[in-house]
């Protein structure tokens, strides 16, 4: 039988930690039980640089359930994807499938054993999907959904309202560790893997415990890190628009020379001033866009360790 790692990137989640090692735990007895994983299945915690209790929490399930509870700690907070993706590389030496999911519960532990036995059919990677966002404020699900359409325009393939809840076969874990780029966004980088892949549909829940450690600033920022890693398309975008504004301009020069030659000028100090703080803006805009995408090469020449571990709490250690 297959050896399943659950990994879960933790920040700061002391209310919750417990909770979620609990619930698991009894996922992976009944999957035992059922005989659809091995014995040595494991849940493996990974601390991204936590200032509360956290890692002593882990220790403490570690040292309780030695086999069933394991543990990664990081060298400092590296960020959601970098956590995971920590969790993901080192679970793939110690298991033959990985399961990812975050320490809130949101996402319904009941559908693994469905992951399961759609990864049994032949699917390397099975993604979790949201039936529906009526759990999410009106803000929310409306920048949500166009975030997911504004991907597919510029080109970028997506799952449709799936976050990070995913299964994955340890060939795919494999693939992905392939990829060595810096900025990561891990929801547009799983469908370039390829390999078979399949869905399995759930309802989000509430919280557990607990605030979220995604606030707006971090998943516009993740948004953006997403459009911006995959797709030149806005940097078309501006190129475009720049043809457009030259376009305007000599529609708007041949309009003055007609007005200047029929003696019809009139002092236009507004349009002035608003064409120069228009184009200005258009022009700060396209700079900072460049900006960005040479930013991004500048991190990802100095090819930096993505994240570093510090600590790993496993069995060979009892």
């Amino acid at each position: 039988m297959d050896k399943l790692a659950i990994v879960v990137p933790c920040y700061n989640e002391e209310e919750v930690l417990e909770i979620a090692s609990k619930a698991l735990r009894e996922v992976l007895d009944n999957l035992v039980k059922k005989q659809k994983i091995a014995e040595d299945s494991f849940i493996l915690f990974v601390n991204d640089g936590s200032k509360d209790k956290t890692w002593e929490l882990i220790e403490k399930e570690h040292k309780e359930h030695p086999v069933t509870v394991r543990g990664v700690k990081l060298a400092g907070n590296v960020g959601h994807q970098f956590a995971l993706t920590a969790g993901l590389i080192t679970a793939k030496d110690m298991s033959d499938v990985t399961i990812s999911i975050d320490a809130d519960l949101q996402d319904d532990v009941n559908v693994i054993e469905e992951m399961i036995d759609k990864f049994h059919q032949g699917n390397d990677i099975v993604y979790g999907v949201r039936k529906e966002r009526k759990t999410d404020t009106f803000f929310k699900r409306v920048t949500a959904q166009g975030f997911y359409k504004l991907m597919a325009m510029m080109g970028v393939k997506t799952v449709y309202n799936h976050a990070d809840f995913r299964l994955m076969s340890k060939r795919a874990v494999e693939a992905f560790s392939q990829y060595k780029e810096t900025n990561l966004f891990l929801r547009g980088m799983m469908p370039l893997i390829g390999y078979q892949t399949d869905c399995v549909y759930y309802d989000r829940l509430e919280r557990v415990a607990g605030t979220s450690k995604y606030p707006l600033s971090k998943m516009l920022a993740l948004a953006f890190n997403g459009i911006s890693s995959f797709s030149v398309k806005p940097i078309t975008f501006v190129t475009v628009l720049g043809f457009v504004i030259l376009f305007c301009s000599i529609l708007a020069a041949i309009y003055a020379f007609v007005s200047y030659f029929c003696g019809t000028v009139v002092p236009g100090w507004t349009s002035l001033i608003l064409s120069i703080w228009f184009l200005g803006g258009v022009q700060l805009v396209s700079i900072g866009l460049v900006g960005q995408y040479i930013g991004k090469i500048y991190i990802e020449v100095k090819q930096r360790p993505r994240y570093n571990i510090e600590k790993v709490l496993d069995v060979e250690e009892e």
